[in-house]
């Protein structure tokens, strides 16, 4: 990894503070045209919320954020064009009423990474007994969503997902068993307050593609944008303590200048930074690692809690995504907490484990908790979809506050701010090579 920790020049046609996927792949976007960039990271290495850590041969991400194959900015950028992505198995298991079911697989046409045939049929999407009809109509109406364009979605009118939920058409059962759930997990949003525009957003992600997560880790992501980038673009151990267009003031070089400043932080540290910028309210999120003896018989399987009867909105046996994120023969199950931890979380939480597995869990040795309070801005209604990225000309800002609050956000958001500053520099983006379609 091309990673600098002394500054050589002090300055820089673009400089970027913070180094997660958005600032990274604004930086990847802008030297591929030729422009001089500088991104500061006050952390030891980059990658922002994506970071992965190493304990003992496993690999453990600090957030759990879910990535989709559908995920068209992954496709953008020239330096992720190729990263490996470790898939789910098709669809999610929802565990409701002491039962296991599946509630959906995808189905792609081959060749055509961008349509679906049937989009989704859930299989046994109830916890109760199979229902043929209610099947059906969830299919029918996932496969619409899959069918129908971004820009038609958008412009529908806008709710609550809770309360465009109620008004779907689908039986009760339906929408409590399987939708909400789901769009808890893929919203991190347990109240359903996010707006109904990014909700539909979700699930036609869904359908159009498989659930996954970077091989080898989150961190993936960062290192492969930090390492496509010139030696020395990536400062990292610096503190910007204030930020002006033309010059970033940092505690260990004192004043750089530049052309441009870009903010790639989180909402918070960037209205920090730029007063007046609107913070959010965040999502928190509560990340648990446990090794396990013996693998779970879920296989590669995201498992969703439909109940309610527990801490863990979803888990999943990372090792058999991902096996790269455990020693061989070992077990690592990964598990999410839409919200903060409390004093008997790792009780409850095991003992919840323990019914969505249906197997004994007195044996699981506890490898980490990571908790986020800020891990997902909320996108509540009014929610604007394309918040602006440039403040003024000289002055941008980028990551996943600034659209959706997924990784698709994030990168989108840092191509509209790469896109501004080329502009108002009278430059032309450069072109990127698109994805092989796939077979």
């Amino acid at each position: 990894m091309l990673i600098s920790t002394a500054h050589k020049a002090d300055h820089a046609d673009v400089i970027i503070v913070g180094a997660g996927v958005s600032g990274l792949a604004a930086a990847h976007r802008l030297t591929r045209a030729g422009l001089s960039v500088s991104v500061l990271e006050a952390a030891p290495r980059p990658g922002g919320r994506m970071t992965t850590e190493e304990a003992d041969g496993f690999r453990l991400d600090r957030g759990g954020q879910l990535l989709s194959t559908s995920y068209s900015e992954l496709r953008r950028v020239a330096a992720l064009v190729n990263v490996a992505l470790r898939p789910f198995s098709p669809g999610v298991l929802i565990h409701s009423g002491g039962r296991l079911q599946r509630a959906g697989e995808t189905v792609r046409r081959a060749g055509d990474p961008g349509s679906t045939r049937g989009a989704l049929t859930v299989a046994r999407a109830l916890a109760s007994a199979p229902r043929p009809l209610d099947e059906a109509r969830l299919g029918a109406s996932l496969a619409r969503l899959a069918g129908t364009s971004v820009e038609r979605l958008t412009a529908r009118p806008e709710r609550t997902a809770a309360e465009a939920l109620s008004i779907r058409g689908l039986p009760s059962r339906t929408v409590q068993g399987v939708l909400r759930p789901l769009l808890s997990a893929l919203l991190s949003d347990p109240e359903l307050l996010t707006s109904s525009r990014c909700a539909d957003l979700a699930l036609r992600g869904f359908a159009r593609g498989r659930l996954c997560v970077p091989a080898g880790g989150a961190a993936s992501l960062p290192d492969r944008l930090a390492a496509a980038l010139p030696a020395g673009t990536v400062l990292t151990g610096v503190r910007v303590r204030d930020t002006s267009i033309n010059r970033v003031r940092t505690e260990e070089y004192g004043e750089l200048s530049c052309r441009a400043l870009v903010l790639a932080t989180g909402a918070r540290e960037a209205a920090e930074l730029l007063p007046g910028l609107r913070v959010p309210r965040f999502h928190p999120v509560t990340t648990l690692h446990h090794r396990a003896p013996r693998t779970p018989p879920t296989g590669a399987a995201l498992v969703l809690d439909g109940d309610g009867a527990g801490p863990v909105s979803h888990t999943a046996v990372m090792s058999e995504v991902d096996p790269s994120r455990a020693p061989r023969g070992a077990a690592l199950i990964t598990s999410t907490v839409l919200g903060p931890p409390s004093r008997e979380l790792e009780r409850e939480a095991r003992a919840q484990l323990g019914r969505m597995y249906g197997v004994p869990t007195d044996d699981w040795e506890p490898l980490a908790v990571h908790h986020d309070p800020c891990a997902v801005p909320a996108m509540e209604p009014p929610y604007d979809l394309h918040r602006p990225v440039r403040v003024l000309s000289g002055l941008y800002v980028c990551g996943d506050h600034r659209g959706t609050s997924t990784v698709q956000g994030a990168l989108l958001s840092a191509r509209r701010a790469a896109t501004a500053i080329l502009q108002d520099f009278s430059l032309r983006p450069h072109t990127l090579h698109p994805l092989p379609r796939a077979a």
